[in-house]
């Protein structure tokens, strides 16, 4: 957690300013993600916040596809944790729908995985909550009908820098 938040210091303010991408259908949220990786190949901590059916799983995908991982990317719902290599990028997906409380992160041996060239991506991250390090970005997820409606918000500078990557995606990306 101290090297996580020593980089966020090095890193510089922020403005704080979140980007809303409206209602999309799948290929939209998955175009948003493609997006988001041209500028993740830095690492970071990134939170996806939705209820269940939402997108974060797709989103993660579809962002671990784009980053170079070669092999089939799976949801971490029962192992709780999916580890990738991405060119020189650590790439790890945590789902922690299944906890029931923070503590029982402990012997997962998280503090392994905060190190500056790994992303991490984090469905329920509030279920970790004390157990995680600062997101530098934080996705919310809410349905919309058949759509989803998303909106990134930053956290430390890494984060403005994430959005300015997916803020060139039209709001209407794939409606």
């Amino acid at each position: 957690l101290r090297a996580a938040a020593r980089a966020r210091e090095r890193a510089g303010p922020m403005s704080g300013a979140s980007w809303n991408a409206g209602a999309v259908d799948e290929p939209g949220l998955c175009a948003i993600a493609t997006r988001l990786a041209t500028a993740a190949g830095e690492g970071g901590v990134i939170y996806l916040e939705g209820d269940l059916g939402a997108g974060k799983t797709t989103f993660a995908r579809a962002l671990l596809t784009s980053l170079g991982v070669g092999e089939r990317v799976k949801s971490p719902t029962y192992s709780l944790i999916e580890t990738y290599r991405a060119g020189a990028l650590d790439a790890h997906h945590l789902d922690l729908y299944r906890i029931a409380d923070a503590g029982e992160l402990e012997w997962l041996g998280l503090a392994d995985l905060w190190t500056p060239r790994a992303l991490v991506l984090v469905e329920w991250p509030e279920r970790g909550t004390g157990s995680l390090p600062p997101a530098d970005l934080v996705v919310h997820f809410r349905h919309a009908g058949d759509r989803r409606e998303v909106v990134a918000e930053p956290r430390s500078a890494l984060g403005e820098r994430l959005v300015g990557a997916i803020a060139v995606v039209p709001a209407k990306a794939g409606t």
